[in-house]
């Protein structure tokens, strides 16, 4: 029965994980006054990429060709290690967080690598700018899971989820909350979304996640993206586990309860793209600043409380 329920779970966050941005694309239109796409629409826009060639800039080396797969595989493996309904990942060991953080940061050290293979400025400057964000988002997460262990008094993150519940939220309202907002900025952040940046713009000077794949195409395109949905899954998960944290032990109404919560946290998202603006990328680094202070003071708060 585990191994249904693990094979349930693989299967559902592999086969839905494209709806979750195609949600946030659908509320941002209507927020527009648009009907907008189907929510449907970036499972066919995959399909499409898959079934076309690939084309190589002529100064790429080995490098950029085995990124886009490479990219893909970390970031599908980190996302098997994420519990899904109450059920253990794929994995589940004391601090497999720190593993999930491991696979996504070897994913984005491929794909700065890929982009400077490329020997593109355009693409290096994208870059660059990755890595430089990267080293103010990463603290945020850590912060955020050492204040969510000392809260359950857990180190795996099913052991966190486990024990998150409204009861838990009851006795720790404030620190919960304020969790909750770091980790939400950072999803923004690590997913390429308004108001850290913006997947569907084409000014190469402003991008930064698009303009490290502008050279890559067909399958290659196809697994960039597909890794950017399975990313925003995994970050989403953290903040809908701690938004909806029920547990009533039967798995299907707690799947339901935990895609509910993707489906709110993806809300949430499209909002926040339909009422901010995009932030000039010098104060970038200063959203990500004050999340991190977020946590931090959740952590303070935490550890004066015991």
């Amino acid at each position: 029965m585990e191994n249904i329920k693990i094979f349930f779970q693989i299967l559902v966050i592999f086969s839905l994980a494209p709806i979750l941005p195609g949600i946030i694309n659908r509320v941002k239109a209507k927020f527009a006054g648009r009907q907008g796409r189907s929510i449907f629409q970036l499972y066919f826009d995959l399909y499409k990429l898959i079934n076309r060639g690939m084309v190589y800039p002529k100064v790429s080396g080995i490098i950029f060709k085995m990124a886009a797969p490479s990219v893909l595989a970390f970031t599908a493996a980190s996302a098997v290690i994420m519990p899904f309904g109450g059920q253990s990942g794929l994995l589940s060991f004391s601090g497999d967080f720190l593993l999930i953080a491991y696979f996504l940061a070897f994913s984005r050290f491929l794909l700065i690598l890929s982009a400077m293979d490329t020997s593109s400025a355009f693409e290096g400057m994208g870059a660059s700018r990755e890595a430089q964000f990267a080293v103010f988002a990463e603290p945020v997460f850590f912060m955020s899971m050492l204040t969510l262990s000392r809260i359950t008094g857990e180190t795996s993150v099913y052991g966190i989820f486990s024990k998150l519940s409204p009861d838990l939220w009851i006795q720790n309202a404030p620190v919960l909350s304020l969790i909750t907002g770091s980790l939400f900025i950072l999803l923004l952040c690590e997913s390429s979304r308004v108001p850290f940046d913006d997947p569907d713009t084409h000014l190469e000077l402003t991008m930064i996640h698009e303009v490290m794949i502008l050279d890559n195409s067909g399958t290659d395109l196809a697994f960039m993206l597909y890794a950017s949905y399975l990313k925003f899954w995994i970050y989403a998960s953290f903040v809908s586990a701690i938004i909806l944290p029920r547990h009533s032990d039967f798995f299907f109404s707690d799947s339901f309860i935990y895609m509910s919560g993707l489906f709110f946290t993806s809300v949430a998202a499209g909002v926040t793209e339909s009422i901010m603006a995009r932030v000039r990328l010098l104060r970038v680094p200063q959203f990500l600043l004050a999340a991190f202070s977020i946590s931090v003071m959740a952590f303070v708060f935490q550890a004066v409380k015991g």
